[in-house]
């Protein structure tokens, strides 16, 4: 881990129309927000698909629900199937007790007091960790190599998988808004889910850059929402995900940021 502990998190309001996409390189940090009602994001580019190199939502996804959105971003979704993971789940749940400073890094991970109501989940073998609320339990989620769920309803939920990666920074990727609206159409959403992204933000810790971004798919039957974070960092993109269904979205909203907002990468 970097020995700096300094967080830089800069944001800036963009208003922008799908259909005439005019991104500019070298936007370090910004806040995002958009509604459009009919949109395709053909424009996406094979040379993208190859740097992101993310399974589809029809591969990690099996038993989540849809997203949706009061502002559609509508897509046709090409999701194919890949059953294989290279993420396998290895769990080391670490609470507040047990991060004694004999384990644990001198760096602003650890400096932070675990938020009330929280536990923290640490993998130090597989470089990453988070906070999830006390209340949630463990479970396997397919393809993933940590997941917790609230004990009554499953759809509130968060998971961590990681891929392995040549790229050393998520930067390498691409631009932001390229990469995430990419993600979005062509990796978290199914063929019969639109979905709406609502906000994007760049943040750097300890040396390390994350994407953090709010969406929706919407299905026919039912909707969700989620933020993601992702990072790039000992040869793995990692993603973490944490949503619930759209009905409960408001009222946990600020649950989840905390989640999202909380998720490190660690050197191995």
């Amino acid at each position: 881990m970097a020995a700096g502990t300094g967080v830089v998190t800069t944001s800036s309001i963009l208003s922008f129309s799908m259909m005439n996409f005019g991104w500019k390189s070298g936007v370090h940090s910004l806040t995002s927000t958009m509604a459009i009602s009919s949109l395709s994001l053909s424009w996406v580019s094979t040379t993208l698909s190859q740097k992101l190199n993310v399974p589809s939502s029809n591969e990690i996804l099996p038993r989540i629900a849809a997203f949706s959105g009061n502002n559609s971003v509508t897509c046709s979704t090409e999701a194919t199937f890949d059953e294989e993971s290279n993420c396998k789940r290895r769990l080391l749940m670490l609470g507040a007790g047990a991060l004694t400073t004999s384990l644990l890094p001198a760096n602003s991970l650890f400096a932070e007091e675990i938020p009330k109501n929280y536990k923290s989940f640490v993998d130090f073998e597989d470089g990453y960790s988070y906070y999830y609320p006390s209340d949630w339990i463990d479970f396997d989620f397919r393809g993933h190599d940590s997941a917790f769920k609230d004990r009554t309803k499953q759809l509130q939920n968060v998971r961590v998988r990681f891929i392995p990666t040549e790229k050393k920074d998520i930067h390498e990727l691409g631009p932001m808004e390229e990469v995430i609206y990419f993600l979005v159409k062509h990796r978290y959403a199914a063929p019969n889910q639109m979905p709406t992204i609502y906000s994007m933000q760049e943040k750097t810790v300890d040396g390390k850059s994350y994407y953090t971004f709010e969406y929706e798919l919407t299905s026919p039957n039912y909707s969700s929402v989620s933020f993601a974070t992702i990072a790039i960092a000992n040869g793995r993109h990692y993603t973490l995900i944490v949503g619930a269904n759209e009905r409960r979205w408001r009222r946990y909203r600020s649950q989840l940021k905390v989640v999202a907002d909380s998720f490190k990468v660690l050197d191995i």
